[in-house]
């Protein structure tokens, strides 16, 4: 049986990574920015970040795969993160900046992947969607509280102070882990459902992996959402640090925190959809808002409509955080290479991003904000059309469970399930 307390701690340790990573996003654009960085600038420090998560995901996916203590993975991607932080909080300038940058690029290709690891080890392939939907709603929620306290931070404190409170909020996240329990960890020893099918399977190479069309196919579908994305709400809160003097951390802030309620609110119903419709009309539905926001932002001229715009990135986040893993398990099922597909499609993603950060700030530097959102609008445009036209269904006839199950009523049913069961 799961132990309830670790499916609780499972929640939590979504909550408060989501806090620490917070931190890393939007908030480096106005730091840098209100340190006289250029848009140029600030584009090659994230994009340093994102080639080293680039350059680590494959081996990282596989690290992941090899060792037996997940906990141990993502606690130690936890401190890293932490130093990250202080570098970022200690100087703005560029050695730290970009030493920051790269420690957590390598921090996040350990993480997101050992995360996903330690919830396929408590809940199963079967219930893996739910559970996802489950994480992806803790980790918004915890993303709004900490955009919410960081702009605070930043607006009465000062930029650096949200460095410094990123590092804090570190600490819960590794108290949260340790109350987690792995199923190969508990007494007595037994073989639950999700470790049978780990035992059961017959791990894969890398070069026998890259020959599935699917995973090729939505590896470019990453790429070009990624490529479309990533740059957007740095590129918008670079702009409106440099033409709005007060308040700009709330914005910023509100900027986060809206698409995060959306988050919160959809990805249950994500992860259920998709068990029951399918992946690609899910797809469809997540990258169709990315070409529209883009538009709006290069069309939006007053500060204070980034906020509605930004609730276009919630369904998209919504979307793509929980079919990754999704698709990932449904690629990698019997062939014992889950983290490692995770780190495929993590290596896509870092490189759109790396390629929208840097592109897209060159243009902007030389061509105005609002041609490089065109751009973005247009990578956004072609993802669309790719899911549409060569994505492969994904989902296994039965939905990934067995027949005689039911499917569950709610997002967190399977869990409740557990955790009755647990008691």
């Amino acid at each position: 049986m799961v132990n309830a307390r670790s499916l609780r701690a499972l929640d939590w340790l979504n909550f408060f990574v989501a806090n620490v990573q917070t931190g890393f996003g939007p908030f480096i654009a106005s730091y840098l920015a209100s340190h006289k960085w250029t848009q140029g600038e600030i584009g090659l420090a994230l994009s340093v970040g994102t080639i080293s998560a680039m350059v680590s995901q494959v081996p990282g996916g596989a690290a992941v795969d090899a060792l037996r203590n997940k906990k141990g993975a993502a606690a130690w991607a936890i401190i890293a993160i932490i130093l990250s932080a202080v570098l970022l909080a200690a100087s703005p300038t560029v050695l730290p900046v970009m030493a920051a940058e790269v420690f957590h690029g390598f921090a996040s290709c350990m993480l997101v992947p050992a995360m996903a690891a330690i919830s396929f080890a408590l809940v199963g392939r079967a219930d893996l969607g739910d559970r996802l939907g489950r994480n992806a709603r803790w980790a918004s929620i915890g993303s709004a509280v900490a955009a919410g306290l960081m702009g605070l931070f930043g607006e009465y404190f000062s930029a650096r102070a949200v460095f410094w409170l990123t590092a804090v909020l570190a600490a819960p996240a590794l108290i949260a882990l340790s109350m987690i329990t792995m199923p190969d960890q508990q007494q007595p020893v037994a073989h639950t459902p999700a470790k049978k099918e780990r035992d059961d399977e017959e791990k894969e190479s890398i070069f026998e992996l890259q020959r599935d069309k699917r995973l090729l196919i939505f590896a470019a579908c990453v790429v070009l959402f990624h490529l479309s994305n990533a740059a957007m709400l740095n590129l918008a809160a670079g702009e409106v640090t440099a033409g709005m003097g007060d308040n700009v951390q709330l914005v910023i802030a509100a900027c986060i925190i809206v698409p995060q309620a959306i988050v919160a609110m959809l990805s249950p119903w994500v992860g259920r959809t998709a068990q029951r419709w399918g992946r690609r009309p899910v797809l469809l539905l997540g990258f169709s808002a990315l070409p529209v926001r883009a538009v709006l932002f290069a069309g939006g001229s007053s500060p204070y409509l980034l906020v509605p715009v930004q609730m276009l990135d919630g369904i998209s986040a919504a979307v793509f955080g929980v079919m990754l893993p999704l698709i990932a398990a449904d690629v990698a099922g019997g062939k014992g290479r889950y983290n490692l597909t995770i780190g495929l499609f993590g290596l896509a993603a870092g490189i759109g991003a790396t390629l929208s950060t840097a592109v897209a700030g060159f243009i902007a530097d030389r061509f105005g904000n609002a041609v490089s959102f065109f751009g973005l609008a247009g990578a956004g445009a072609l993802a669309v059309l790719l899911v549409w036209a060569a994505m492969p269904e994904t989902r296994e006839a039965d939905g990934g469970r067995k027949q005689e199950e039911p499917a569950p009523s709610s997002s967190s049913s399977s869990d409740d399930a557990r955790l009755k069961r647990a008691k």
